[in-house]
């Protein structure tokens, strides 16, 4: 059975119609088309969502952890992955240090 669109058809305005439509819009004071400065400030709602770039950024890696560090660092409530991470990082700073 083959899928049909639900969607309607578009149907454009003629040139007309079209002239007709932005005559009507110029006409109306709280209508009013956007200036070339205001449409060249438009950002795309994509870029809008989502997480902000963060300045470091990290990399997703798969590690095995043993069950103890895990439920300890779990234990100690949200925010736990941060911490893990912290603790890594101190840890490599000392080494560092140390060659």
């Amino acid at each position: 059975m083959s899928k049909v669109s639900k969607r309607p058809a578009i149907v454009m305005p003629t040139v007309v119609e079209d002239k007709a439509i932005t005559t009507a819009a110029k006409a109306d004071p709280d209508a009013q088309p956007l200036t070339p400065k205001q449409l060249q400030a438009m950002v795309p709602m994509k870029a809008l969502r989502g997480r902000p770039k963060s300045e470091n950024k990290k990399l997703l890696v798969s590690v095995r952890y043993s069950p103890e560090v895990v439920a300890y660092f779990k234990s100690t409530g949200e925010g736990w992955q941060s911490r893990m991470d912290g603790v890594l990082q101190q840890y490599v700073a000392r080494q560092s240090r140390r060659a």
